[in-house]
């Protein structure tokens, strides 16, 4: 009885199937490693970061990436990774909370300091922190309470005052001290 109701589509004529163009590769360095990206060229750097390389440390911001939860460094600035495409950073350098650490696993000053200073909520804003709190130390070694906080993180757990602590005490030197 089935197979009565079932209704056999038609198959389209050859000539109306036109297969895609080969797309260009696009060279991006992340985390000082090259990666070759084939695919669709207006791809979220957000999403390439965590569904095709599984660096899942950037986190999802909502839809106007306002709480910097999704902050990347490209060429040493903060750039939300939702509003920015793969195809606009072909040849670009971009560091993640990922490659913020030594390759022998020694935590850069800020992330030691957010351990020292308990500066760790639910862990979800920690990541962009580091992120704007490292490209906020590159641009002011020492920061002051107004820069910190100009900064584009927003912390729902209430942080923020440890979070200060953690850069000062990065911009201090005195990550890991007692």
């Amino acid at each position: 009885m089935l197979a009565a109701q079932a209704q056999v589509l038609p198959i389209a004529p050859e000539d109306t199937i036109v297969p895609d163009k080969v797309r260009a590769a696009i060279d991006v360095l992340i985390n000082g490693e090259h990666f070759r990206h084939t695919g669709d060229p207006k791809l979220p750097l957000l999403w390439y970061l965590r569904d095709v390389l599984r660096l899942t440390g950037t986190k999802i911001a909502g839809e106007l990436a306002s709480s910097g939860a999704d902050l990347v460094l490209v060429a040493g600035k903060p750039v939300p990774a939702a509003g920015v495409t793969i195809e606009q950073l072909a040849g670009r350098e971009v560091l993640t909370v990922e490659g913020l650490a030594a390759n022998d696993g020694t935590l850069h000053p800020l992330q030691q300091a957010f351990i020292d200073e308990d500066a760790i909520g639910c862990g979800y804003c920690t990541p962009g922190w580091l992120i704007s709190g490292v490209a906020l130390l590159q641009r002011k070694p020492q920061p002051t309470d107004d820069d910190i906080d100009q900064l584009p993180n927003v912390c729902r757990c209430g942080c923020q005052t440890r979070v200060r602590r953690a850069i000062k005490r990065a911009a201090a030197g005195k990550a890991n001290v007692a």
